[in-house]
């Protein structure tokens, strides 16, 4: 099983923090058709993403595309079970992602609408945020179309 992780980092260890607010980037769909987008802040870990891109291709034929719209790059740490306060920040167990409301986190296409609904609808049960899932906006194609042929 291998998890996602950074190769490197500017801090070992960060501070827990807070976020807040809605997207101002990555909130359309772009890649595929369809995409499972996240309706409140979140901090999905790794192994949430590697179980929801686990259920979404084996729920799937293989001539679907998926694409993985975020990363976990913020280090989480724990400190052991029975420990005394003080003593300094725990060690890191593993990673997350920090996602603002609106959030697509990950996209589908080559498939049917409802095989599409319905995998993403499996790998949304895996994660325990309000999700919604979205398709491609047409307007959005209009645009790009005309955008590249002037």
């Amino acid at each position: 099983m291998s998890l996602l992780q950074p190769k490197k980092l500017k801090y070992r260890k960060w501070r827990k923090g807070r976020t807040r607010g809605k997207a101002s980037q990555g909130y359309t769909v772009v890649f595929g058709k369809y995409g499972l987008k996240v309706l409140q802040p979140a901090r999905i870990s790794a192994r949430q993403i590697e179980a929801c891109r686990l259920a979404i291709l084996r729920s799937l034929p293989s001539s679907a595309k998926l694409w993985i719209r975020i990363f976990p790059w913020r280090p989480v740490t724990k400190k052991p079970a029975e420990t005394r306060m003080g003593g300094g920040k725990g060690d890191v167990v593993g990673y997350e992602a920090r996602v603002k409301a609106g959030t697509v986190l990950f996209e589908l296409d080559g498939v049917s609408k409802e095989d599409a609904f319905k995998s993403l609808k499996l790998a949304a049960d895996k994660l325990q945020y309000k999700t919604a899932i979205v398709e491609r906006n047409p307007w959005l194609e209009l645009k790009r179309k005309a955008l590249s042929q002037q």
